[in-house]
């Protein structure tokens, strides 16, 4: 199994999951010309999908969906709420735009939920709820011939469900949107915003996934990627040295043999194999 982020930010998300013949592209956030373009750069052909995935309808996760379907004969996994909140969605987009989305999605639904496993393809997906302020957002752990990987993105906290699912992961992409200082120095951003970002539905600082590192982390992944990074409030490197200084001071109780790498907003990941 392998995976590449294609993109990650407040300016659109998907990630490509391979396994044997099957490939699930996770949420469509960006364009479908963009999607297509970076499936190009790491060797991949847009048409070869088996699947979209729409972990939650927020435009950044599910805003590209609808061009992409023209290109794509590949069903979407989508549960029934969010379906719903991705049709009916009005921020930032015109009067015809849930019409279109509806249509869309027409004959091309396989419908899920966020706490019942579904398999596609050559991969079984155990999704989870995370909280985060959408209808019903959900991360997931994906198998394939006992061998796990995680991705989960756009929430405030880590419960202790998400910690436990993260256990006996070989793989996990995981947000660390923004340092908690950078944020509540950042003047482009008015006070309302940044008490959502904070909150327990809002978004995962690199703090949070320090901790969660330090006390909740079982040493078993050999890859750990950081997504969904603030452009505004974070700096990448800091939120992979806060990860890195973290692994560190499990040493030598626990020592983490774990790769921390980067995703970003332009440009694809390098595939990681497990």
């Amino acid at each position: 199994m392998k995976l590449t982020v294609l993109g990650s930010g407040s300016t659109g998300n998907a990630v490509l999951i391979v396994a044997g013949e099957t490939r699930v592209l996770v949420d469509a956030g960006l364009s479908a010309k963009e999607i297509a373009r970076r499936l190009a750069l790491v060797g991949e052909d847009v048409q070869r999908l088996d699947a979209v995935l729409v972990t939650h309808e927020h435009g950044d996760h599910a805003g590209g969906l609808r061009v992409l379907l023209r290109a794509v004969e590949c069903p979407v996994y989508i549960s029934a709420k969010t379906r719903e909140a991705y049709v009916s969605e009005r921020q930032n987009v015109s009067n015809e735009e849930p019409r279109k989305r509806a249509q869309a999605l027409r004959d091309r639904v396989e419908q899920i939920e966020s706490s019942r496993d579904f398999r596609i393809g050559e991969i079984d997906f155990h999704p989870f709820t995370i909280p985060h302020d959408a209808v019903d957002n959900f991360g997931f752990t994906a198998t394939h011939q006992g061998v796990k990987i995680a991705t989960l993105m756009d929430f405030g906290h880590i419960t202790t469900l998400v910690s436990e699912r993260l256990r006996g992961c070989a793989a996990i992409v995981i947000e660390s949107n923004h340092s908690r200082d950078m944020l509540k120095a950042c003047d482009a951003y008015p006070w309302e915003l940044k008490q959502r970002i904070l909150s327990r539905l809002g978004h995962l600082s690199n703090e949070d996934v320090a901790d969660w590192i330090r006390d909740g982390f079982d040493g078993v992944a050999k890859f750990l990627v950081l997504a969904h990074l603030s452009q505004r409030a974070n700096n990448p490197y800091l939120a992979k040295i806060s990860v890195e200084v973290a692994l560190q001071e499990r040493y030598p109780l626990f020592h983490a043999d774990t790769q921390v790498s980067l995703s970003f907003p332009r440009e694809p990941t390098p595939w990681i194999e497990v």
